[in-house]
């Protein structure tokens, strides 16, 4: 059996791009695409292949050496270094991902940022904010499951870039061609990265990732409201 080639990355005049190929991955993906796949499991997986994605988007954590006493001798290991890491879902489909994260980062704080696209426009709004003013020097991973227009996150990201974010991770479970493009275009220089589990064909009419796998927020939380 052909072993899948290992995690691609493309660098673009500084952000990179990185797609997760692992059959693990793939797998919970797969089922995640599935329209037979019901609310309970639907969240359950994306919860689980957030955390895999994760794993491959704090490689470049910072930590600092320490030394400890193990039960034998002393020795010296790492640990995270400060200002802890940020982590910040765009609500409300980002939210499904924050325990994913956090299982990976427990020591992370957590700050939230709310943004609505119109459908007309496809421009993003902020309508709500809880995070600190200031970020300098300030790790951030930034939560969106589906980077399809590309609109929402660049948004997001300004957001924290202004607020002196120095290193910014977006995770996202899928992306399209025209959000990545986008994202290159609009954020090209600033230290920025995009971890994924696919990059897949394109955008339909209405904006939505093909093949994809529907709307996200509405298959984690249901349709109610």
């Amino acid at each position: 059996m052909r072993r899948p080639a290992p995690t691609t990355s493309v660098n673009v005049e500084g952000m990179r791009i990185h797609v997760v190929d692992h059959p693990l991955v793939a797998h919970k993906l797969t089922t995640l695409r599935d329209r037979r796949t019901d609310t309970p499991t639907f969240r359950r997986l994306a919860d689980e292949l957030v955390t895999l994605l994760a794993y491959e988007a704090t490689r470049d954590v910072r930590t600092e050496q320490v030394g400890i006493t193990t039960p034998v001798t002393e020795t010296t290991g790492v640990r995270l270094s400060h200002p802890r890491p940020l982590v910040v879902p765009i609500l409300r489909a980002g939210l499904g991902m924050l325990d994913g994260m956090v299982r990976l980062l427990p020591t992370a704080e957590v700050g939230f940022l709310g943004m609505v696209r119109d459908e007309d426009t496809l421009k993003a709004s902020t309508y709500a904010t809880r995070m600190p003013d200031d970020l300098s020097g300030r790790q951030v991973y930034v939560l969106d499951p589906m980077l399809a227009t590309g609109g929402t996150l660049v948004a997001a990201i300004d957001t924290l870039i202004e607020r002196g974010a120095d290193d910014v991770t977006a995770i996202c479970l899928l992306a399209a061609p025209e959000g990545v493009a986008l994202m290159e275009r609009e954020l090209a220089g600033r230290p920025v990265t995009v971890v994924t589990a696919s990059v897949d064909e394109r955008l339909n009419e209405q904006g939505y990732i093909v093949p994809g796998l529907g709307d996200a927020g509405d298959r984690m939380y249901g349709t109610a409201g």
